[in-house]
C-alpha cells in the first residue's frame, strides 16, 4: 500500500500476466488459459507504436465455439479486443475501478511507466483484495 494508506493498483494486482502472439491459433490461447489456470490473455504488441490487445474466454465462446468456428483455424487477432485498456501500476484503485465501470470493462492491463506490461487487474481483484481503509 502507498505511504498515506491508498491503496495502489500494484497492491492489488494479479503479477502472473499470460500473453500471446496475435498470429497463435485460439486452440493454442485456450490451451495457455487451461495450463496456467487464466480467463484472460495479453496480447502482444507488434512494436512499440502498437497497443495491447486483450483476449478473454468470453470473447473465444461468443466469437468462436458458439458460432461453430474451429478454434485451430482462428487466429486471435480475428477476436480480440483492440486497444486493451492499460493502467498504471501506481494509480489508484478508486480511479481505475470508476474507469472499469465507465466503460464496461472487467479488466484491464498494468503497466510501468515505459509501458512494459507488469500484470493484470480486475474488478475481482480491485474490490476483493482492496485493503481496508
Amino acid at each position: 500500500m502507498s505511504p498515506e494508506g491508498r491503496a495502489r493498483v500494484a497492491d492489488v494486482m494479479s503479477r502472473d500476466l499470460q500473453t500471446i502472439d496475435r498470429l497463435a491459433t485460439i486452440r493454442d490461447a485456450m490451451v495457455l488459459m487451461s495450463e496456467h489456470g487464466v480467463t484472460s490473455l495479453a496480447v502482444d504488441r507488434r512494436d512499440e507504436d502498437d497497443e495491447f490487445g486483450l483476449l478473454e474466454l468470453r470473447d473465444i465462446a461468443a466469437r468462436v465455439i458458439a458460432n461453430d468456428r474451429a478454434p485451430e483455424r482462428v487466429n486471435v487477432y480475428e477476436i480480440m479486443s483492440k486497444p486493451a485498456l492499460t493502467v498504471a501500476a501506481d494509480m489508484l484503485v478508486h480511479n481505475v475501478v470508476n474507469l472499469l465501470v465507465r466503460f464496461e470493462l472487467t479488466r484491464a492491463i498494468v503497466v510501468d511507466r515505459d509501458r512494459t506490461p507488469l500484470g493484470m487487474v480486475s474488478l475481482r481483484d480491485l474490490l476483493l483484495r482492496r485493503p481496508p481503509r
